[in-house]
């Protein structure tokens, strides 16, 4: 991590010539500018950046689409202000000489834009500040690693991809030593980069890994997230292989982001999951967790905002299907997980490693003060094999109920505004539209002959 101050010194050694400075968008993605150094120190850090507000209002693919209150052809696709935001300066160890820095989004008259993802996670963060909580998170992403490079991948149309394990790698040391080399780096590079790596693991797909961070707090997690997954896919590319972060890029198990969550109280800064409830929960844990159910399928499009993402909850897959809690349960959506006052907290199972992460989390934040400020009480724990459980209510299973429940959502608008559920709703809307337009491969092996 640097200072301003840091930064200048190192520049002035010839240390550092570039800076990059990085917004994250709808789809949990950094988009942004590099800089010359000496420019960035005179200019931009001090008046910021700016960038075209359609940055939050393109789909996947950064095509302008209609159905945006914010950005369009009538508005004249104007300007949005890019303000770094210096607690987020640090090296890029795996880009030499360069430096990153993460930028909020305002309007040009100083309000901040609403839709911005990680101004939507500070907003929910505030409401928990003023309810006397802060928020902790961890997320963990698995990957899939490919041999072929992004450019040999596009032109394979990605089919008949060389994965980094022909088998199971799931805790092998074995096979994980084949690309121990690449992973090595990866932790490395992170490191330098101000994140702390603590492990790596192989997983069930074929060249499946998950590196794994400490957590942090809430914001600081997303934060360390955003660069960490765009970081990979670079030194990837650097090393002529891909990664693909797809919720489900085969048919085999999926790639998922669990999202360990806890609260600390604001004032003497302890832990306040830990009590004599169900699991060894506190009263508020009990409240935390029966929020996060009773808005689980409300706020499914938080947690798995592509078409793709719902191709992972397959029953007997470590994906989870029913809206129940468990300890230590991988069968359930919210599984309770560590040991004492210092380490117990929830872990949500629901999200893939395509969510966008600010976003999971303020639908994490908003449903536990959901849960605090009704004193929701917490439903018995589901004990053995919650795929079974006919009487539980289950994820959406598709993009398309997810959306519907996200757009009637009364609480969904509570808490974030009508504006935002409207503008991720017109995302989910764009998606959709585009995906029932396209002819895929499975219809034309189906029916190309045979019908």
């Amino acid at each position: 991590m640097l200072t301003l101050e840091e930064l200048a010194t190192r520049v002035e050694r010839g240390d550092i010539d570039t800076v990059v400075v990085a917004i994250t968008d709808m789809q949990g993605r950094l988009q942004g500018k590099r800089f010359h150094a000496r420019h960035f120190l005179d200019e931009v850090a001090e008046h910021g950046t700016e960038g075209c507000n359609y940055l939050l209002a393109v789909d996947v693919e950064m095509n302008t689409v209609e159905g945006y209150e914010m950005s369009s052809w009538s508005r004249g696709y104007g300007d949005f202000a890019m303000t770094p935001d210096f607690s987020t300066l640090r090296t890029m160890p795996w880009h030499p000489g360069s430096a990153l820095v993460l930028a909020d989004l305002n309007w040009l008259d100083h309000t901040p834009v609403p839709a911005s993802p990680r101004q939507i996670l500070q907003k929910q963060l505030a409401r928990l500040a003023d309810a006397g909580y802060r928020a902790y998170a961890g997320t963990e992403l698995e990957f899939v690693l490919y041999k072929d490079s992004y450019e040999d991948a596009y032109a394979k149309g990605y089919r008949n991809l060389v994965p980094g394990n022909i088998f199971n790698a799931d805790y092998s040391l074995l096979q994980t030593a084949r690309v121990e080399p690449f992973l090595r780096r990866i932790r490395n590079d992170m490191y330098g980069a101000g994140l702390t790596p603590e492990s790596a693991k192989g997983e069930c797909n074929l060249g499946q890994h998950e590196v794994a961070f400490r957590y942090a707090e809430a914001q600081e997690a997303c934060d360390n997230h955003v660069i960490y997954k765009n970081g990979a896919k670079e030194i990837a590319a650097q090393e002529g292989m891909s990664v693909t972060f797809m919720a489900k890029p085969n048919a085999r198990e999926g790639n998922s982001c669990h999202i360990h969550f806890s609260m600390r109280g604001i004032g003497n800064d302890e832990p306040v999951s830990y009590g004599d409830g169900p699991g060894h929960t506190s009263p508020v844990m009990g409240h935390v967790m029966a929020g996060m159910l009773a808005t689980m399928r409300e706020f499914t499009l938080l947690f798995a905002p592509n078409i793709n993402s719902y191709k992972r909850y397959v029953e007997g897959s470590f994906a989870p299907t029913a809206v129940r809690w468990g300890t230590d349960n991988r069968t359930c959506s919210l599984r309770l997980v560590g040991h004492g006052p210092s380490s117990l907290r929830v872990e949500n199972r629901v999200p893939g490693a395509d969510v966008n992460p600010y976003l999971a989390v303020a639908g994490l934040v908003a449903g536990a003060l959901h849960g605090i400020e009704n004193e929701l009480a917490l439903e018995d724990e589901y004990v053995g094999n919650a795929y079974a459980d006919a009487d539980a209510p289950h994820v959406p299973a598709h993009l398309r109920d997810a959306l519907a429940l996200w757009e009637s959502s009364e609480i969904a608008k509570s808490a974030f505004g009508d504006d935002v559920v409207a503008h991720y709703a017109n995302n989910a809307k764009v998606e959709l539209a585009a995906f029932d337009a396209a002819v895929t491969d499975w219809e034309l092996v189906r029916g190309f002959e045979r019908l």
